[in-house]
């Protein structure tokens, strides 16, 4: 952890960050998996998404969000006049965890320093927590995300000297699992949308 911390206080810029990140040894789940999953989509975008983790997917195309929970969201994005070239997109680790379990405290501690200089680096207009996970690491919060979900956050780290709205968003898979919240999920995208109208 201290070692990440390191690393990603020297970042000045993106491509230095995946760079240090794609040759970041310190994480044991690197080890299993196929592909660095660092970001897709515009850097150069007003809206961020932090996913969770990547997925069978996520690991061999090395694209997060892909497979049939990356198909929901680039339809939830569309819904309110969203794409990959107006979103950026990335995850709480870089890596999958073995069999799809959930990361633990230990990789989502080690992988922070590098999201949090990731953020710094965007510093998107809104940021937007896809999953109960990411709101784990990111808003450093006990909440449920169906707590966190329907209201906007404030979210800073060590290397921003300002803070970014922030939104928590029920992850696709869970909407693909549980339908019935889907209008809930509606609830939150139009909020988003009435944001980004107001703040353009």
């Amino acid at each position: 952890i201290i070692e990440a911390k390191r690393l990603a206080s020297r970042c000045n810029s993106i491509n230095e960050l995946r760079d240090v990140v794609k040759s970041f040894e310190g994480c044991e789940i690197k080890k299993t998996s196929t592909n660095t999953v660092f970001s897709d989509g515009n850097p150069n975008a007003n809206v961020m998404l932090i996913g969770e983790a990547p997925g069978a997917n996520e690991d061999i195309q090395g694209i997060p969000f892909c497979g049939a929970s990356g198909m929901l969201l680039d339809k939830m994005l569309r819904a309110i006049d969203l794409d990959r070239t107006k979103v950026y997109i990335s995850n709480t680790v870089f890596w999958r965890p073995p069999g799809n379990r959930k990361p633990t405290d230990l990789e989502l501690d080690m992988c922070r320093p590098f999201v949090e200089k990731h953020i710094a680096l965007v510093v998107p207009k809104i940021l937007i927590l896809v999953g109960g996970i990411a709101c784990y690491s990111l808003l450093d919060n006990i909440k449920t995300i169906s707590k966190l979900r329907g209201k906007f956050h404030t979210y800073t780290n060590q290397y921003m000297s300002t803070s970014i709205t922030t939104a928590a968003i029920f992850h696709p898979a869970y909407l693909l699992r549980q339908p019935q919240q889907k209008h809930l999920a509606w609830e939150d995208l139009k909020n988003i949308r009435e944001y980004l109208n107001s703040n353009s």
